[in-house]
């Protein structure tokens, strides 16, 4: 009886273990410096990874990330098309009244069809890759000409311009009629707007195949994340997937790490929406802690709009690994190293993790 019992101990105690939660990132978000000028190592404040825009990213700095012992994740502009479209006026997106669209809010989007803009951003890539050793790298700005990160999002209606246009009838065999692009638009819209709303969403997917094809080749161990709209699939009339072109069934065939942009003070939530938004996202993904996809959201720390107390950025830094989430990353390093609450508040949640994880 007593070797039964503790058969029976050591069985639950393994299970037990087997379930036990991963969480494989602890991260920050933006450049390192604002740490390092202060003297202070990342590996320990319990940071293990890195997330910086690609334009960022030098030797010096992987070579410094490197020795703490940091994983380095690159982000990629995808489809901002600020500096671009003043100079390349063919990709700048058109909306259903055939007029060119205003930046939207920060962001100026550009068209996700227009073939010298692809080409231009996998050039980008290949060289990125080829020159640093990267982790992996995180598609930002993945979406048609929107702003999602307000309390009242800018949704226009885009693309119409000629090669959209004629993509959508190409791939879809779907004539047009003849007549001005504002016809065409509402022609569109009225008669064929689910088949429009479908392969605006190809083409979003299109370019994540594409990238993953060239990480691949290249650097074959880097995972390829997605920065993106953390909205249901019904707010604001299911603009997720229905402006911005965000299918997660398509998208899950080839992103390997999802990071819902869950910015609770931009988009007007209360801390709590964090904890519920990724509960959401993982069950509606069917999301499993040691398998592919992963999730690892990214939370606000940084003060606009108001003021992020420390402790509500400790409630959405926890919030952001609900469910099976495996990682989570803050927006940015700069608020977090210039507010030593804020600091300090990292510090221990990342170091409780790192002792949960027997590192």
């Amino acid at each position: 009886m007593l070797f039964l019992a503790a058969t029976c101990l050591m069985v639950f105690s393994a299970c037990e273990q087997k379930s036990a939660k991963t969480i494989e990132i602890r991260g920050i978000y933006g450049n390192p410096k604002p740490f390092w000028d202060k003297g202070l190592k990342l590996n320990n404040l319990g940071v293990n990874a890195i997330f910086v825009h690609s334009g960022s990213i030098n030797l010096d700095m992987m070579n410094k990330a490197r020795s703490e012992g940091l994983r380095v994740f690159a982000e990629f502009a995808t489809l901002n098309g600020k500096n671009y479209v003043e100079k390349h006026p063919e990709a700048w997106a058109l909306n259903e009244k055939g007029e060119k669209v205003e930046a939207a809010s920060w962001f100026m989007g550009v068209c996700p069809t227009d073939p010298g803009f692809r080409q231009y951003r996998f050039n980008q890539l290949q060289e990125l890759l080829l020159k640093f050793d990267l982790d992996g790298v995180w598609m930002d700005y993945l979406h048609w000409h929107a702003q999602f990160e307000e309390p009242e999002p800018i949704l226009p209606e885009t693309c119409f311009c000629n090669h959209c246009l004629k993509t959508f009838s190409k791939d879809t065999g779907i004539g047009l009629l003849t007549g001005t692009i504002s016809e065409k638009a509402k022609w569109i819209l009225n008669h064929e707007n689910k088949q429009w709303r479908d392969w605006r969403c190809k083409i979003i997917y299109g370019w994540t195949a594409g990238i993953k094809e060239i990480i691949s080749e290249i650097r074959p161990e880097a995972l390829l994340g997605l920065y993106h709209c953390p909205w249901n699939d019904s707010e604001f009339n299911g603009a997720r997937r229905r402006i911005l072109g965000l299918d997660y069934d398509l998208l899950k065939e080839t992103v390997d790490v999802f990071s819902p942009m869950v910015y609770h003070g931009r988009m007007g939530r209360k801390p709590q929406w964090v904890k519920e938004n990724i509960s959401w996202f993982c069950d509606r993904l069917d999301i499993r802690n040691d398998s592919f996809p992963k999730v690892w959201p990214i939370v606000q720390a940084h003060n606009d709009p108001g003021i992020i107390s420390k402790e509500e950025f400790e409630t959405v830094l926890t919030n952001g690994l609900a469910s099976e989430s495996s990682g989570v990353m803050m927006f940015t390093t700069y608020a977090v190293a210039e507010d030593e609450g804020k600091t300090q508040v990292m510090k221990k949640v990342y170091s409780q993790l790192m002792v949960n994880s027997n590192e």
